[in-house]
């Protein structure tokens, strides 16, 4: 960010006081909130449509079950960030070999890239079906929009800017209402999974897991919190102020799991709209979210079409900055340089010049001859394939006294940790064996 003030820190409420008082609630809301809203991003709007034309309410399941699954594993990524102060590509550097860094560094980068690109040419092409105009002169002025933004603006305003953000995703809950829904029907799917051992349907399982449990928000989220560390004039990291533990991981997980259940909570609207719209007319081919708004608008009306397609516009702007700069954490912290947005420019400008890099490497690619429809949707195959080897290093870390101190994970978020690493390479392991199969 351009400037770089430290602001003493808030006294986090309890439950008993966020329930007397709902508006000490905003107090707590911070990079949970922001991490899980930006899943929901136009990748992963693309990824929901597609589940929800194609196989109906049937995977509406997959989003109910992993959802505490990505609730351990950010809550695990942000205290990994407050308890050390570093981001996970700093903690890697600091306790493993380099060529284990290296080559997770180049697999989030890879994937990072390929999604930062997806979602700006599906933001462009939203844009350009509701007033029409030049759709890669709506690429180049996102990423510079978000770029500007991102470098320049003030680190807490900057974070409030996304928080306001968040309330685009209620155009997807607003959606489903304008709708017929069958509830009943729904409610059924959310808890009784209909497994399917066909490669169309393993694909499309682990591309909602990709999207939902993604490599870039585990970083992004670790760093934000190494951020609020930095940012405020009171705050240490954990290892080194261990009295402000108890507070510090009752917000974190208050945050945490409310930004999970709102990314959850949106993409099963997303998945039972299209499913009750464009499913239920034939329409089962629908691989963009471009599309997935275009297809709607004959069969819901043009009032529910524009929502879709802002929706779509909103929910980019939130998630593009979120993938540039978790790449430009990872790759900076690999290489021991200064990061941070709350840094000012002439503090860490090579982290600042990746997060350019990053927008200008998206842009180009949608200059190139790259089919949309599958970089969108592939982006979030290549996410649920490469967290695995992130969360197994991920959960190493938060388990070794020698990273965590007293800090270590407790029995409970350990569990769930490993079962949502396994549950992440049993399904890559189940596309790739039946990947000759016909969908």
């Amino acid at each position: 960010m351009a400037e770089e003030t430290r602001s003493p820190g808030p006294t986090w409420p309890s439950f008993g006081q966020i329930l007397a008082a709902p508006g000490k609630f905003l107090q707590i809301l911070g990079p949970g909130l922001i991490t899980g809203a930006s899943d929901d991003d136009p990748s992963g709007i693309a990824t929901y449509s597609q589940a929800g034309a194609q196989f109906g309410y049937g995977l509406g399941w997959v989003l109910f079950f992993s959802w505490p699954l990505m609730c351990a594993i950010q809550e695990i990524s942000a205290r990994i960030g407050r308890v050390t102060g570093r981001g996970i590509a700093g903690v890697i550097r600091q306790h493993y070999p380099a060529p284990v860094l290296y080559v997770l560094v180049v697999l989030l980068i890879a994937a990072n890239v390929i999604n930062l690109g997806a979602d700006l040419g599906a933001m462009a092409a939203a844009l350009q079906l509701v007033i029409g105009g030049p759709q890669l002169a709506y690429v180049v002025g996102f990423a510079a929009l978000c770029l500007i933004l991102e470098v320049f603006l003030k680190y807490q305003r900057y974070v409030a800017w996304l928080k306001w953000l968040t309330l685009s995703l209620f155009a997807y809950v607003g959606v489903a209402f304008v709708v017929h829904l069958p509830w009943a029907e729904v409610g059924y799917h959310l808890v009784v999974p209909n497994i399917s051992l066909k490669a169309d349907y393993l694909t499309t399982v682990v591309a909602i897991l990709g999207t939902t449990i993604s490599p870039y928000l585990f970083f992004w989220q670790a760093e934000e919190e190494a951020d609020e560390v930095r940012e405020r004039s009171d705050a240490k990291p954990l290892e080194r102020d261990p009295d402000s533990a108890k507070p510090e991981f009752r917000r974190i997980r208050i945050d945490t799991y409310l930004g999970m259940l709102l990314s959850n909570v949106v993409a099963v609207f997303i998945v039972i709209t299209t499913a009750a719209t464009l499913n239920a007319h034939g329409v089962t081919n629908v691989q963009t979210s471009s599309q997935a708004a275009l297809a709607l608008k004959p069969i819901a009306g043009p009032l529910v079409f524009v929502i879709f397609a802002l929706g779509i516009v909103g929910t980019g702007l939130l998630a593009v900055p979120v993938l540039a700069g978790s790449a430009a954490y990872a790759v900076g912290e690999a290489a021991g340089w200064h990061v941070g947005l709350a840094r000012k420019l002439r503090r860490a400008p090579t982290f600042y010049a990746l997060i350019a890099g990053a927008f200008v490497v998206g842009v180009v690619l949608n200059f190139v001859h790259i089919d949309p429809i599958k970089a969108l949707f592939w982006s979030a195959v290549i996410n649920g394939v490469v967290a695995v080897p992130v969360m197994v290093m991920m959960m190493l870390l938060a388990s070794r006294k020698k990273v965590m101190g007293p800090f270590t994970l407790g029995p409970g978020l350990k569990v769930v940790g490993w079962a949502a690493t396994l549950v992440m390479l049993v399904a890559a392991i189940g596309m790739f064996a039946t990947w000759g199969q016909q969908g």
